[in-house]
């Protein structure tokens, strides 16, 4: 009894590695954008499939938010893709659509499966050469996943700290400025009552 719950357990976990399939319908002469954020050297690899138009080209590009390209392809009908990121940083993949004048364009369908990060591991490979049981196989996909997990929960800590480092800089930069801005004001306002004071005593209306 244990032993299933266990292995329930194991495949609940296991249900978040599965590949994302995503469908859409891409309008004649304009792009759709996939975007999401990615830490430095994670592998992203993927499937996609176009359906067929007379006429109508689709192109596909990885490219960062520096508009680097990672991966770029034209005139794509179905094929497979990966790139790795360079940085943490958000990437985006789209598709473009490019119709001729003279020929009447018409919507496509997109359908793409994406894995990223450990979803892109072969554990029937890994299973193979170790030689692991199915149980030993779900343990292992949950020890990576685990791993991953503590890995994004590193980075938003890190961010996090990033985040409030930043925040006390502007606080103290901003607490500085108003200080500075406040001498300059009592020193305007000082110089305007000396130059004053002065103006009417030149002019005799006070002694």
């Amino acid at each position: 009894m244990k032993i299933n719950v266990g292995i329930s357990i194991l495949s609940l976990f296991c249900l978040f590695v599965n590949v994302r399939a995503i469908r859409f319908n891409l309008q004649p002469n304009t792009q759709k954008c996939l975007r999401d954020e990615l830490n430095a050297n994670m592998l992203v690899v993927g499937e996609y499939e176009v359906t067929a138009a007379p006429g109508q080209i689709v192109d596909y590009e990885v490219r960062d938010t520096k508009q680097h390209i990672l991966s770029k392809k034209d005139d794509i009908s179905r094929g497979k893709f990966s790139f790795t990121s360079e940085i943490f940083d958000v990437y985006e993949l789209c598709f473009i659509s490019k119709v001729p004048n003279n020929v009447r364009g018409v919507v496509q369908e997109v359908a793409i499966n994406i894995k990223k990060g450990v979803e892109t591991k072969s554990y029937e490979g890994i299973a193979e050469a170790a030689k692991l049981k199915p149980l030993e196989l779900e343990l292992k996909k949950l020890e990576d996943l685990s791993d991953a997990i503590v890995q994004d929960f590193a980075l938003m800590r890190k961010r996090e700290e990033e985040m409030r480092d930043t925040n006390e800089s502007t606080n103290n930069r901003v607490l500085f400025f108003s200080i500075f801005g406040m001498c300059c004001l009592l020193g305007l306002a000082t110089w305007q009552v000396l130059y004053l004071r002065r103006f009417f005593i030149a002019k005799k209306l006070i002694e």
